[in-house]
């Protein structure tokens, strides 16, 4: 008998939930029960009035198990709406990191250069040092700092990713 396992895939989830305590909770709560893993989670405020936020969540599985962390989401009585960017068409994913780099010489100038052609920006500066902000689809971000290493990476930190559907329409 072969056990054969179903394809993973990334997909971006834009849930729509009352802005309440307990409700990031709730959502992590879910995928911890269920085994499944969150690669990132961003959650914002979305309304003037502070009572609706949206989360977005970054996953994998197959898609069976997608379907059912949507379906699930759904149940949650704080929950608007799920929606699934990646199979919802065309979207716009975007993350902002800040990328810590040490270094003198050559190695200086290389970050340097590098950040301007991947549009990073040094936001702090020292004699031995920069952090660079840096913004744009995960890849790009990946990328950026998988050069950085060789040059004198010292720290890296990440906002997740945040996504929105394009078009005229709202999600």
């Amino acid at each position: 008998m072969k056990i054969t396992q179903a394809q993973s895939e990334r997909h971006v989830l834009a849930v729509t939930v009352d802005n309440e305590p307990g409700i990031l909770a709730k959502i992590t709560g879910l995928f911890t029960a269920r085994g499944y893993n969150i690669d990132s989670l961003t959650v914002a405020d979305i309304t003037e009035d502070h009572a609706i936020s949206r989360v977005t969540i970054v996953t994998n599985g197959p898609p069976e198990v997608i379907d059912q962390i949507h379906a699930q989401l759904e149940r949650l009585v704080p929950v608007h709406k799920v929606i699934d960017l990646s199979e919802a068409g065309p979207h716009v994913e975007r993350e902002l990191a800040l990328v810590k780099v040490a270094g003198i010489g050559e190695k200086r100038v290389e970050a340097l250069r590098l950040a301007d052609i991947f549009r990073a920006h040094p936001v702090d500066t020292t004699t031995s040092s920069f952090i660079f902000e840096i913004t744009g689809p995960p890849d790009k971000v990946d990328s950026f700092i998988a050069l950085m290493r060789e040059l004198g990476l010292v720290e890296v930190g990440r906002t997740g990713i945040v996504g929105m559907m394009r078009g005229a329409e709202g999600a």
